[in-house]
C-alpha cells in the first residue's frame, strides 16, 4: 500500500511490538489470485475489522492468518514464527495463542453448550473435571450465557449461539480471538449485544479482536482500525481508523464506507 492510498489521519501508534505481521502475503487458488502483496500489523489491544465487497477474499484471510490454509507467497509471523511452518509442535503452540469463531457458530450439537466450552480444555490443558466446569461458567457468564451451561445448541437463538461460540473460543484464556462475521443474519439488538462483547473483550480483558465482516454499522462501532480489500485490484487499498477512511481515504473506500452511513 503507498502513501497515495492511506489516509489523511494516521491511527494512534501501537503500544509495544505487533502481536501479528502479515508479510507480502498472497492468497491464490492454483493460478487465480486472491489478494496479493499484503502487508499489514495487528496491533495488541485493538478491534482490527477486515472488509471489502463480496468475494474479495476476507474470509479467505482470515484462514491464513489462523494457519488453515498456506498463502501462495509472504509470510504471517506471530512474534518471530511463521504460523505456517513443518513443524507441528511449534504451529500447534502458536495457535494456543488464539482462538476462533466462525460464522455458524461450528457448536457440536450432540454436547451441552457447557460440554462445548469445555471442549478445548479436555483437549489441551491439564484442568481437572471441577475446574474445566468453574471456567466454562464463567466464560459462559462472559458472554451473557450464564444460565445456559446444561442447553443444547439447537435451543439457542443464533445471537445465544454465536455468543457461546465465542464463550469457546475464549476457553484457553487467548490472547487474539478472530471472528468471521458474527454479526450476520442477527436481529439489531442481537448484534448490538456482540458489539458491547467485542469492547468488553478489548477494554476490560486486553484481548484483541480481527473481525471479518460485512456490517458497516457494527465496524463503526467497534474497530478502531480498519483494512480494505479491493476485489479488483486483488490487494489491500486502505489501513486506518474507520473514521478516517470515510472522511480522506480512496474514493472507492468512502463509496463503500458511506453506505453505513445512511439512514
Amino acid at each position: 500500500m503507498d502513501d497515495t492510498t492511506a489516509s489523511a489521519t494516521a491511527p494512534s501508534e501501537p503500544q509495544g511490538p505487533p502481536q501479528v505481521q502479515v508479510e507480502g502475503l498472497t492468497m491464490a487458488f492454483g493460478s487465480k489470485v486472491i489478494q496479493r502483496d499484503l502487508d499489514f500489523d495487528i496491533r495488541r489491544g485493538e478491534v482490527l475489522a477486515i472488509v471489502g465487497a463480496s468475494g474479495c477474499g476476507k474470509s479467505t484471510l482470515l484462514r491464513h492468518l489462523i494457519g488453515l490454509q498456506a498463502p501462495a507467497a509472504g509470510r504471517v509471523r506471530y512474534g518471530g514464527d511463521d504460523i505456517h511452518t513443518d513443524d507441528a509442535e511449534l504451529q500447534a503452540r502458536l495457535r494456543r495463542r488464539f482462538g476462533v469463531a466462525f460464522q455458524s457458530g461450528a457448536l457440536w450439537s450432540s454436547m451441552t453448550v457447557g460440554e462445548n466450552v469445555m471442549l478445548p480444555m479436555e483437549m489441551f490443558s491439564k484442568a481437572e473435571a471441577p475446574e474445566r466446569e468453574e471456567k466454562a461458567r464463567a466464560k459462559l457468564a462472559l458472554v451473557g450465557l450464564g444460565d445456559q451451561f446444561d442447553a443444547e445448541p439447537p435451543a439457542l437463538s443464533g445471537g445465544m449461539r454465536k455468543r457461546a461460540a465465542i464463550a469457546r473460543a475464549l476457553a484457553l484464556e487467548p490472547e487474539l480471538l478472530y471472528l468471521d462475521e458474527p454479526s450476520a443474519g442477527l436481529d439489531p439488538l442481537a448484534a448490538a449485544q456482540l458489539d458491547e462483547l467485542m469492547l468488553q473483550l478489548r477494554d476490560g480483558q486486553g484481548t484483541t479482536v480481527v473481525l471479518v465482516s460485512h456490517e458497516l454499522h457494527s465496524i463503526f462501532a467497534v474497530a478502531d482500525r480498519l483494512l480494505f480489500l479491493d476485489a479488483d485490484d486483488k490487494t489491500m487499498t486502505a489501513l486506518d481508523t474507520p473514521q478516517a477512511l470515510l472522511d480522506h481515504g480512496p474514493d472507492k473506500v468512502r463509496r463503500f464506507l458511506s453506505r453505513g452511513q445512511q439512514p
